[in-house]
């Protein structure tokens, strides 16, 4: 018995090693075939993007890129010239320019790097390695010191800024200069700002503990802590001068002590006197009249909506220019109104899932930049853009689906992505204008412009047969399969801010005070007005191009009136 018994526990133990051997073995070949499958799809991808190539900021951590960030898409079906194209899809799926990335292999395999690479730049710095760290004695301000911090209560109140890739303490110091203030700080290794106050509460130097992004071994402060430098000395004169804009001549309020929190009687006062004292004292808007210097923000009893003939100032001058009597000059400042600046994410998830959406080049950034400042809440993305949360748009990372924020960016079409929202912003812009910008965007950034070579080489024909019929399938299809919608039309936004603005605000529910859309007003370009020189009477377009883009808006123009929408603005419209 004993050695049948020893005979069945030897036979065991040679089978369990036997199946540890082939459960290791299948384990193996698996991964090794994964990997074979892997590699070839990968292969297959390539054809449009190298292997090697590393991540365009625009691809999504979701694994979706923005298709204004892809190459020209095929050009789709024309579209019929009348309201039949709502009946039909307006192009064909297969031809889209959109989905067919969010599918591919290669995009995941890049967000992967994209996502270690960033996890690695999240690392905080490790205690011993602060020493090595300075701060920079080749910059030209004064380091101050380590203070703390606090979203809620911010220690430097004045202008904000954000470079999460390229921020150092230079960069930090000349954007606060060149706005006139005293102070720069600088938080979490890229984020900066600015003020005229030192902060109170200092802390322990080895607190400000985070490299700058764009510098390696310099400090920009740390969790709650900022690095604090004086540029008093980097203000030149002239700089300040530069800064200042002249708003135009408005009627005086009757109680200008009531309606600007800060004053000055000055003999002799000039725009430059009146601008730096407003400057110190943290206000956007210096007010002249006379001898008086007010500064403040804009408001109700000051909105600078009706100004007032140039006349009824300049016939009422003194010898050192400054206006006098019942109306007044208005400068803006370098300083920037920051009673809108704070965001956040919702603190609860929202029921409605909204989306804002465009085609690519139809102003979606600014009117994201619009609605975060009126509402107090970031908005988020289809798609990821590390130019654009770089600069401050932080529900860019979040996800798109996450409800945390207050409506979505997207530039998709067709009934599946469409039926996924609640409901929708539809911005619509000018297509030549629209098609223009895209192509800016793609060959010089969002703030550049192409360069002629651009404009003259085959790629622009080619994007304007494909980008077109795209335009008109975007619009048709948000129409046709759109739950709940509001149709903004850019140049009605530019045209009357304020009045489209609350209409966007109330579809999304919120309730916003005056004083803070007003706020939104005075930094209507926020940080996304082209650079450069714009050239004049500049037309790209053939006469062949203008008969196909007259066609989809025509199109367009007959869907929008049969859903009872107001009709596109008679400027673009072919008559």
């Amino acid at each position: 018995m004993a050695k049948a018994f020893f005979r069945l526990q030897k036979f065991l133990r040679r089978t369990q090693f036997l199946l540890f051997f082939l459960t290791a073995a299948y384990l193996m070949a698996g991964s090794l075939l994964l990997l074979q499958r892997t590699r070839l799809v990968i292969q297959q991808g390539s054809r449009g993007t190298s292997a090697n190539q590393p991540l365009p900021d625009a691809m999504a951590g979701v694994g979706i890129a923005d298709p204004g960030t892809l190459p020209n898409p095929p050009p789709g079906p024309r579209l019929l010239v009348g309201m039949d194209a709502l009946q039909e899809p307006a192009l064909d799926q297969r031809h889209s320019p959109r989905w067919l990335v969010s599918r591919n292999s290669e995009l995941r395999r890049l967000r992967r790097r994209w996502l270690h690479r960033f996890i690695g730049d999240q690392e905080p710095l490790q205690t011993a390695g602060f020493t090595a760290m300075k701060h920079a004695a080749a910059h030209t301000g004064t380091y101050m010191g380590c203070f703390s911090d606090d979203s809620r209560e911010r220690t430097l109140k004045g202008a904000v800024f954000y470079d999460l890739r390229k921020m150092t303490v230079s960069h930090c110091q000349e954007a606060c200069a060149e706005r006139a203030y005293t102070y720069a700080g600088l938080a979490y290794g890229a984020e900066c700002y600015c003020g005229n106050k030192l902060p109170a509460t200092a802390s322990k130097p080895e607190e400000c503990n985070s490299e700058c992004r764009g510098e390696k071994g310099s400090v920009c402060g740390g969790v709650n802590r900022l690095s604090v430098y004086r540029v008093e000395e980097l203000r030149a004169g002239a700089r300040r001068r530069r800064n200042v804009i002249y708003r135009g001549c408005f009627r005086a309020p009757e109680n200008l002590t009531d309606t600007f929190p800060a004053s000055l009687i000055q003999p002799n006062l000039t725009v430059e006197m009146c601008s730096e004292f407003c400057s110190k004292k943290e206000f956007p808007l210096a007010v002249i009249r006379g001898r008086e210097c007010h500064c403040g923000y804009p408001t109700r009893r000051f909105s600078l909506h009706d100004g007032a003939d140039g006349l009824l100032c300049s016939g009422m001058h003194n010898a050192s220019g400054t206006a006098q009597g019942q109306y007044c000059l208005v400068y803006q400042t370098p300083v920037q109104d920051t009673r809108c600046t704070d965001r956040k994410f919702l603190t609860t998830k929202s029921n409605v899932f909204v989306a804002l959406s465009s085609f690519p080049g139809a102003g979606n950034t600014w009117a994201r930049h619009l609605i975060e400042h009126a509402t107090g809440y970031y908005t988020g993305s289809y798609y990821f853009d590390g130019a654009l949360y770089n600069k401050g748009f932080k529900g860019e990372k979040d996800h798109w689906r996450s409800r945390r924020t207050i409506c979505v960016k997207t530039h998709e079409s067709g009934k599946t992505e469409i039926e996924m929202f609640d409901s929708a912003i539809l911005l619509i812009r000018n297509p030549y204008k629209s098609l223009m910008a895209e192509f800016n965007r793609k060959y010089a950034g969002h703030l550049g412009y192409a360069t002629d070579r651009n404009w003259k080489s085959k790629e622009w024909p080619d994007f304007v047969n494909s980008y077109a019929s795209w335009w008109a399938s975007h619009v048709l299809d948000w129409l046709k399969y759109g739950k709940r919608l509001l149709v903004i039309h850019y140049e009605d936004l530019k045209q009357s801010l304020l009045p489209k603005l609350k209409e966007m605000v109330e579809f999304l529910n919120m309730t916003v005070t005056e004083d803070r859309l007003l706020c939104v007003e005075n930094n209507r370009d926020g940080n996304f007005k082209r650079s450069g020189a714009k050239q004049k009477d500049f037309e790209p377009f053939t006469q062949e191009m203008k008969d196909l883009i007259n066609k989809y808006i025509l199109t367009v123009d007959e869907a929008l009136r049969g859903k009872n929408f107001t009709g596109l603005p008679r400027e673009y419209v072919p008559r």
